[in-house]
């Protein structure tokens, strides 16, 4: 059957009126119903415009029934003149591009409270370490790309003196159990509980994603993505943690939500900067809101790809205990690209933490640090200037390109050597040189943050370019 061919004057002669409902319409119409006729899509659409109320939430002519209900403004939206208020932690070792770019989120009219992180560097829409809380909206850029970002630690009772005396096992174990980047999967995917969640049927765009998010189950992206083995120090007994004090081998991973995560965040961003176009300098902090039906998908596809990069890691610890023969004795995990709504001065608000983590009252989290510098196992104080926030590594000190340009393999590898620390895969961008001193941005954040343990790297697997 040929394409569908309808253009808005087909609309108008059925009773459309002339607004945005009529481009909403055709482009669903080609998008899920290329293949009908149009005498068939004018069929649908006429029940559309008689009942517009009955179709509010449908995966397929739910944007339609909205507009024809309410015909929103699209006009470019200005910027309040006033920032809301604010808290920069760590403010001296914060580069002005990521502080301007929170000083823009914040002349937001749906902006409410601030923050940025000591952490903090430059992004897209939100800087990096940056978390900001608006009101009934959110925006897809400051959740990120890579939705539900996150860190994942397993705890073993394992004598960490194995991680030298038996290096080649946990070196295989790592080579074997670990997939990275674009063009790595497992032979054979797990299957998984998420895969039954209604939003891989009811959504149109995430349905079509089902397949590629089902093959990359398991597997880690590219950049600072990584999987590693390394000592766990728990220095006293904590009762939220739960682990005696002593030395462990820890499993540690950092990852996302893949291809599933991309694709939504590029979708729903796309959506956003039509239906509230900013200026310039603002465009990438487009928002939808969410008594609208695109605000309320987006709802549910973020935080159906914030549970799959959680199963994903899940997935890598799996496979790693087994081939390990331990059962974990903690598990310690945390998002850290995404928005919740949660309580602010007594009001519901929706709270994007891009790059940052969550640090609600007695909240466990994990902060990273470098290939060869500790990560520190968190509790969180609930300090309301940090918005229940802290960061979510140690930031970067130079850019991609510059770690590109300045560090040679020749340091990297001695650095390694240095610490004592085995590199599988990654690319000089990554080398610890190019980020900021984890002591440094922890000795920033001690308002923020209780510290119950460390992680040291030992053998690091990452993707290997």
């Amino acid at each position: 059957m040929a394409k569908l061919k309808i253009r808005g004057n087909h609309l108008i002669d059925i009773g459309f009126p002339q607004n945005k409902a009529i481009t909403i319409a055709l482009d669903d119409m080609k998008k899920f119903h290329k293949r009908e006729s149009r005498e068939r899509v004018l069929v649908m659409l006429k029940e559309v415009l008689a009942n517009p109320q009955e179709y509010m939430g449908d995966g397929i002519m739910g944007r339609t029934a909205e507009a024809l209900l309410e015909a929103k403004k699209t006009e470019s939206r200005q910027l309040n003149t006033q920032r809301a208020p604010y808290t920069i932690f760590g403010e001296d070792g914060i580069a002005r591009e990521a502080k301007d770019q929170l000083y823009t989120a914040l002349k937001l009219p749906i902006s409410k409270l601030g923050a940025l992180m000591p952490d903090g560097h430059g992004g897209y829409g939100l800087p990096i370490g940056g978390v900001l809380a608006t009101e009934n909206a959110v925006i897809p850029y400051g959740v990120g790309v890579d939705i539900g970002c996150r860190m994942c630690l397993t705890v073993y009772d394992i004598d960490p003196s194995y991680l030298d005396g038996a290096k080649d096992k946990y070196v295989n174990i790592l080579n074997e159990h670990t997939k990275f980047g674009m063009s790595e999967v497992h032979r054979s995917p797990a299957d998984h509980a998420i895969f039954e969640r209604s939003e891989f049927n009811h959504i149109p765009f995430v349905k079509r994603l089902k397949d590629k998010a089902w093959k990359q189950l398991g597997s880690s992206g590219g950049g600072n993505h990584f999987v590693e083995f390394g000592i766990v120090t728990i220095a006293e007994k904590d009762a939220t943690l739960n682990l005696p004090a002593g030395t462990y081998v820890g499993l540690l991973s950092h990852s996302g939500s893949r291809g599933l995560g991309a694709n939504i965040a590029k979708e729903y961003t796309t959506l956003a900067m039509k239906q509230t176009p900013l200026p310039k300098e603002a465009k990438h902090l487009a928002w939808l809101d969410l008594d609208t039906h695109d605000g309320q998908e987006y709802w549910l596809a973020m935080n159906l790809a914030g549970d799959y990069a959680s199963a994903c890691h899940h997935d890598i610890h799996r496979r790693i205990s087994k081939a390990l023969g331990a059962r974990p004795l903690a598990m310690v995990e945390n998002h850290h690209n995404f928005a919740w709504k949660e309580m602010v001065n007594g009001q519901e608000l929706v709270v994007h933490r891009k790059g940052a983590t969550p640090a609600g009252k007695d909240v466990l989290g994990i902060i990273p640090g470098s290939m060869t510098a500790p990560g520190f196992i968190v509790k969180g104080k609930g300090n309301v200037q940090s918005i229940n926030s802290a960061s979510h590594g140690a930031g970067r000190l130079l850019s991609r390109t510059q770690a590109k340009r300045e560090i040679t393999n020749s340091q990297l590898k001695k650095v390694l050597a240095h610490h004592g620390v085995t590199l599988i895969g990654s690319s000089i961008d990554e080398a610890p040189m190019a980020y900021k001193d984890i002591h440094e941005v922890m000795a920033q954040q001690t308002e923020l943050v209780d510290v119950l343990g460390t992680f040291t790297p030992k053998i690091v697997r990452m993707d290997r370019g």
